[in-house]
């Protein structure tokens, strides 16, 4: 019970907390747009679902670190590029984020509400939305990992910082779901910005390292932008809603 008066296990488990919610809102966002498409009653139930899916992924892979890192070995090599395992990973999670969004993207423009792919019947749908989100939890879930096993070499703390950082998204999956349905512009740019992610870990998988932070910066700054439109419109709707109906002049020029 030594780690528990140790400041140095306690800063990295709030550092590594504060990091896996970070990485975690890539997450959270795929998972409220995928969840958007339900019946409103299966929404919550299946938004937490999901998130409890990805902190098991997370604790799993953290279990299972040896073979995790023994992903990085090549499997084989195209021409003379080495591929291993994660980079595999990354490609194909790459392209069904790619995938995904565009399909959401269009949805949204065309105004369909449901495809000839998605299963009819709520346990249908709840098990096709499942899959989905079990697929981007494996792909979000591996790099998240890696960066714990770099941070901190008590796995103890790194289960718990997992289970923190989940718990925390659980509590803002419900107040973030709502404020993207409310806002289909916001949605638009989310989608936007994952079709950036899933482009930026298909170059990762073939070794060309784009630093997430300016990713993450150009997402929080177009998010910011954002914020102040949808202010201004609320502001502006408020505003013409109160006004008073036109007059008409009573002077006549001339008389």
């Amino acid at each position: 019970m030594e780690w528990l008066t140790n400041p140095e296990i306690w800063v990295a488990f709030f550092t590594l907390t504060a990091l896996e919610i970070v990485l975690g809102i890539d997450n959270i966002i795929m998972i409220s747009i995928l969840v958007s498409r339900m019946p409103k009653v299966m929404q919550p139930r299946t938004r937490i679902f999901g998130l409890a899916l990805a902190m098991v992924t997370r604790i799993l892979l953290l279990l299972s670190i040896t073979w995790v890192m023994r992903l990085t070995d090549d499997l084989f090599v195209v021409v003379g590029q080495g591929i291993s395992g994660r980079d595999l990973i990354l490609f194909f999670g790459g392209l069904f984020l790619l995938w995904k969004s565009s399909q959401e993207i269009y949805h949204g423009l065309e105004g369909e509400e449901e495809t000839l792919e998605e299963p009819k019947g709520k346990g249908g749908q709840f098990l096709y939305t499942i899959v989905q989100i079990a697929i981007i939890d494996i792909v979000f879930s591996l790099d998240s990992v890696i960066t714990a096993v770099g941070m901190v070499s008590h796995v103890p703390v790194m289960i718990a910082a997992i289970i923190v950082a989940v718990l925390v998204m659980m509590l803002c999956s419900g107040v973030i779901s709502e404020f993207i349905d409310k806002h289909p512009s916001l949605k638009m740019l989310a989608l936007s910005f994952l079709i950036v992610v899933g482009t930026v870990l298909i170059a990762e998988s073939f070794d060309v390292h784009v630093p997430k932070g300016y990713v993450y910066f150009a997402m929080a700054f177009s998010l910011a932008v954002e914020a102040i439109n949808i202010k201004m419109r609320t502001a502006m709707a408020k505003k013409k809603a109160t006004n008073d109906p036109v007059k008409l002049r009573k002077d006549v020029p001339g008389q």
